[in-house]
């Protein structure tokens, strides 16, 4: 029986072709055959490195089915690389059914590393990078988005998300609402000549963008919800007035207590104004 292959995860540019690796290009020139998400767009990296690798199609509506036939030829001593149309294969895009089936089977798998959007884009968000999270895309719609905006409303890490520029102005209104004053970064285009950063809460951002047509790669980076302090918990039984007045009680001028109200229960400042204004003046 021939040696088994070997099954490389490739990871390829983002954007710019000029960010493929020297270890890439070389994994590529020498496998057997190269699985694509898009056999025409990959055929396009290829091509600008003049490389000639056998390339066969492996997407979402063929992944089951190709499979099993990748699995055999790997199982024949083939060695195969994986790539998706950018960046590392399996982060929101297929890839994750052969290397579950590839494990099963005892083929070596090797990473070969590249650019990925949600950590370009976390780095130059100017938020916490210390605790995050990747979220992939949102559910479209329904109970099951609701659900995870809630999610995402009580999330204390840095959070990534993926959308289509479609959908960006309407998940900035939802945002906008669940999140209010929290920090975000959307980053457009990365790494290509069109590179866009936009920074404020989503209501700033929503208004950058109101009257313009939005094209390409979007990832939106969120600041986490800031860690509620011991003295500070159980706060969800209390209402903003007695939330308020225990704020005060601790020290707080009543100005402070509205800051720090509103940074905990996630609110804008000025609806915590109106809740204030019945325990007398507010402090400048």
């Amino acid at each position: 029986m021939s040696e088994r292959g070997k099954l490389y995860i490739c990871g390829t540019p983002i954007g710019n072709l000029d960010d493929i690796s020297h270890r890439a290009l070389k994994t590529l020139q020498e496998v057997d055959l190269i699985a694509a998400e898009d056999t025409r767009r990959t055929a396009r990296l290829l091509n600008y490195f003049a490389l000639d690798t056998p390339l066969t199609s492996y997407h979402e509506h063929n992944e089951q089915e190709k499979a099993g036939k990748l699995l055999s030829m790997l199982e024949q001593g083939k060695n195969l690389a994986l790539v998706s149309d950018a960046g590392m294969p399996g982060i929101s895009d297929p890839g994750l059914i052969i290397i579950k089936k590839a494990i099963e089977a005892g083929i070596e798998i090797i990473p070969v590393p590249g650019p990925t959007a949600a950590i370009s884009a976390l780095v130059v968000s100017g938020l916490d990078m210390e605790r995050f999270i990747f979220e992939g895309f949102l559910p479209r719609k329904g109970k099951e988005r609701q659900e995870r905006l809630e999610e995402l409303k009580r999330e204390t890490r840095t959070v990534i998300l993926y959308e289509s520029p479609y959908r960006l102005k309407e998940t900035l209104i939802e945002l906008s609402s669940v999140l209010r004053e929290r920090r975000l970064a959307v980053v457009r285009e990365l790494t290509k000549i069109h590179e866009e950063k936009l920074y404020g809460t989503a209501e700033e951002i929503l208004t950058k963008i109101a009257d313009r047509k939005i094209k390409g790669e979007i990832v939106i980076v969120i600041e986490g919800i800031k860690e509620v302090e011991p003295e500070t918990e159980g706060w969800e039984e209390l209402s903003i007035m007695e939330h308020l007045k225990l704020m005060m009680e601790k020290g707080l001028t009543k100005k402070q207590a509205i800051k720090e109200v509103a940074r905990i229960r996630d609110l804008p400042k000025r609806e915590v104004y109106k809740e204030a204004v019945a325990i007398g003046h507010v402090d400048n």
